[in-house]
């Protein structure tokens, strides 16, 4: 293992929605290649209908945060315990999608103190077999070339078509498209394609842990996704003794996505009374 020393916390970027009242602020936490944006609409469906507040933030590597060459889940709990502490928020509810949702099992599993309960979208605390897919995603990310002086719009169309050999899905070529930005004149990824790459297997497997989590938790799947299956259902029952595991009809592994309202509902069902 790496020595403890390197692992610093980054000062995450986030944002905040509605204001703090007696229940614990929700922490929405992306999945990979996400960043704050993908949870903006939910943060603000959720104060709407159930008041308090609600942060979302880019993780490490990902949307305005930092960059840095470690890519652990421990990295990515300390960054969230670090952003608690300086917002001085005692206790949350964590909401991680994907890879927010196995930085939020961590950080439930290592700090139970600060997580009044926990919602882990389409993820569990078991290896993604996946890895190929993703691996595929960054070598077609890092093989796209654009030309200085195009327009924002045919700077995404180059990339889109360039992307398409190795990415069949248009909608997933979407999602890493917003990642595509522009610097100085120069398109360039503003996820860093090095680091998660390096710690690709890191991301796609969970860290070891003995002690479950005491809180509520709830695992809430799409139908159509393979990402929580049965054989997840021995691990969830150990680390997470007091979890509930739900399917959205019809939702595939963007379960906030293909089923917003759904999706807004089961949260609001499943938090505290304000």
């Amino acid at each position: 293992p790496r020595p403890r020393s390197l692992l610093r916390a980054v000062p995450l970027a986030h944002t905040e929605v509605g204001v703090r009242g007696t229940r614990p602020p929700l922490v929405l936490l992306h999945g990979l290649f996400g960043n704050h944006g993908n949870f903006q609409t939910v943060a603000k469906a959720l104060v709407q209908r159930g008041g308090g507040q609600v942060l979302t933030m880019d993780a490490r590597n990902h949307g305005s945060s930092p960059h840095s060459p470690l890519m652990t889940f421990e990295a990515m709990s300390l960054d969230v315990q670090h952003l608690l502490a300086h917002l001085g928020i005692p206790k949350c509810i964590l909401v991680g999608h994907s890879m927010g949702g196995k930085t939020a099992m961590v950080l439930a599993l290592q700090r139970p103190d600060l997580v009044e309960r926990l919602i882990s979208v389409d993820i569990g605390p078991t290896p993604t077999t996946l890895i190929s897919e993703f691996s595929a995603y960054i070598a077609a990310m890092k093989s796209v070339v654009i030309p200085a002086g195009l327009s924002r719009s045919a700077a995404r169309q180059l990339a889109d078509t360039q992307l398409s050999s190795m990415v069949q899905h248009p909608q997933v070529r979407q999602f890493l498209l917003t990642n595509l930005v522009e610097l100085e004149g120069r398109y360039v990824w503003r996820v860093n394609l090095d680091a998660i790459s390096h710690h690709m297997e890191d991301i796609m497997s969970f860290p070891v842990f003995h002690e479950p989590y005491p809180g509520p938790a709830l695992f809430l799947g799409g139908s159509n996704s393979p990402y929580i299956s049965s054989t997840d259902y021995p691990e969830i029952q150990r680390l997470f003794p007091k979890a509930d595991v739900r399917f959205i009809e019809g939702a595939g592994h963007i379960v906030h996505q293909d089923k917003f309202e759904e999706f807004v509902t089961a949260v609001l069902n499943f938090l505290p009374p304000p």
